[in-house]
């Protein structure tokens, strides 16, 4: 599960671990936990202190959610994330094209998830 989830945070870190932590109610190690995984991965400043911007703090807020509240392990966080990821994607490709493009990246997008699931689109 060490493969990173990639996202496009924004890298105006703000808060460091212990107001993000507090902010979250949640342990520092939790947080240094879920950068070691691969699940956020927080600005470095070049005295490698953490600072995370408001878009890692939401991404935080959503995995304390599938974890809490879900009960989610960290690999079904992965793959949510994962699934999350690619549906923000297309809806970024779905604004922006129409006739057959969007056709061709809706069945790209869709071949993404289903293998994201561990299926092949064109054995369904």
């Amino acid at each position: 599960m060490n493969r990173r989830i990639e996202y496009t945070a924004s890298r105006d870190g703000v808060y460091i671990i212990s107001v993000a932590a507090r902010l979250l109610e949640m342990h520092p190690q939790t947080l240094r936990k879920y950068e070691r995984v691969g699940l956020i991965s927080p600005f470095r400043t070049g005295g490698m202190l953490r600072l995370y911007s408001e878009e890692d703090m939401a991404r935080l807020r959503l995995i304390k959610y599938l974890v809490n509240d879900l009960g989610l392990n960290l690999a079904g966080v992965e793959l949510v994330l994962g699934l999350f990821n690619r549906l923000l994607k297309l809806k970024l490709y779905s604004e922006s094209l129409e006739g057959e493009n969007l056709h061709r990246a809706l069945d790209l997008s869709l071949s993404e998830l289903f293998e994201l699931l561990g299926a092949k689109f064109n054995e369904l």
